[in-house]
């Protein structure tokens, strides 16, 4: 087991513990969503050179080897960068994006975040196009698209994965009077394929002795778009009821797959969609959905409710990619563990940056912004914007090594 294999899955999932202490995943609502995705960054007229050191505020240190333990040192001040950073992806991180867009341009006057939270899978799309400088995605880049981004990017290493958001995904539902709801993995598969149709169908009834399910269609709700936190989701249903849930892990809900159900746009659509309809069922970002009450998941013979201390534990129970650039840290997340505190269904979120840029200005943007995210003042946030758990400082170290690489292709 290498160090950042070490680090990644025994330093993050402590923080992700302590960080269901400090962040309120109930809180958020769908109109938060909406509100970011209509914020636009206010730029500044610019007159500052940009630099290649992180801006000041972070906890970077200027040597940070990967496997090394987070120092003690004051950061290194740096003077602010300028330009405009361009990203587009993964909608779960929209509310996040937010706080780490105004606290990145109130320390980066000149700076300036765009940021379209259009799903995982346009988000990489449009890296891969070169349209975008960065992609936010729920979903690391497979092999084909890691081809594609060696094709992308300047030089020949291709992008890299930063995991800087960190949530559990929630299954939230709406049923009048009824506030709590347990659902084992088989259930949860039937009713996402359409084999489980009805409320009072037996298999759920059978989970809820105590709860007054009403004899009423059920309408799972799916993303109709792209998605990182689709294809988290199916991948969980994927590997733990493979003879109910036939389709594998999928990003986009193809039409040829599972039918029925209700499609939506991005994760507000999904929250918007079930608080709307009687008897709807879905899937989203915890921190995003608000009021509504959400399923506990059956693992092990008990039920858990989604918390980030819970979801922490099985990012512990995870395993990195191997075959890959040491410098990336793409996960693959076990969805069974043999642990009732563990909750299954959690979504680590990345960002995707080049290892080499064609411009000193797009390297020294992408190097500030991402050091940024990735600072303890970064972390809390998107902590308080969006409900996620702040990574490690060690974590922070490993992942600062890789975005300390990035450099101009020459």
């Amino acid at each position: 087991m290498n160090s950042k294999r070490r680090i990644i899955t025994g330093a993050l999932a402590l923080t992700l513990a302590a960080a269901a202490c400090s962040s309120d995943d109930d809180t958020a609502t769908d109109t938060t969503e909406a509100a970011t995705a209509d914020t636009d960054a206010v730029e500044e007229p610019a007159g500052t050179d940009a630099m290649e050191e992180e801006p000041a505020g972070t906890d970077a240190t200027d040597e940070a080897p990967a496997g090394t333990d987070a120092t003690d040192e004051e950061p290194a001040t740096a003077g602010p960068v300028s330009g405009t950073l361009v990203g587009a992806g993964a909608s779960s991180q929209d509310a996040a994006m937010q706080g780490w867009r105004v606290g990145f341009q109130e320390a980066n006057p000149d700076a300036t975040i765009e940021y379209d939270p259009i799903g995982s899978g346009g988000g990489r799309e449009r890296f891969l196009e070169g349209a975008t400088t960065f992609a936010g995605s729920d979903a690391f880049l497979d092999d084909e698209e890691f081809a594609a981004s060696q094709e992308r990017c300047a030089g020949d290493d291709g992008a890299i994965n930063l995991p800087h958001y960190i949530s559990p995904i929630a299954i939230p539902f709406n049923l009048s009077g009824v506030d709590s709801l347990n659902l084992n993995p088989e259930v949860i598969a039937g009713i996402f394929a359409n084999t489980i149709t009805n409320w009072t169908d037996p298999a759920i009834a059978d989970l809820n002795p105590d709860a007054e399910l009403p004899d009423l269609a059920i309408n799972p709700v799916h993303r109709s778009d792209d998605s990182g936190t689709t294809e988290n989701f199916t991948d969980y249903m994927s590997q733990t009821a493979p003879d109910v849930w036939t389709f594998g892990a999928i990003e986009p809900w193809d039409i040829d797959g599972p039918g029925g159900g209700e499609g939506a746009q991005g994760t507000s659509g999904v929250v918007a969609a079930v608080g709307a309809g009687e008897g709807s069922i879905g899937y989203a970002d915890a921190s995003q959905i608000g009021d509504l009450p959400a399923a506990s998941v059956g693992v092990a013979g008990e039920f858990v409710e989604f918390s980030p201390e819970a979801a922490g534990r099985i990012v512990d129970a995870s395993e990195q990619l191997e075959g890959r650039n040491d410098l990336d840290f793409a996960i693959e997340v076990n969805r069974t563990p043999d642990d009732a505190s563990v909750y299954p269904i959690a979504l680590v979120s990345y960002h995707i940056v080049c290892l080499q840029y064609e411009t000193q200005e797009e390297v020294d943007l992408v190097k500030a912004f991402m050091t940024y995210v990735g600072s303890e003042e970064g972390q809390a946030a998107s902590s308080e914007s969006a409900g996620s758990a702040p990574i490690s400082a060690e974590v922070r170290e490993e992942i600062l090594a890789s975005i300390d690489a990035i450099s101009v292709a020459g």
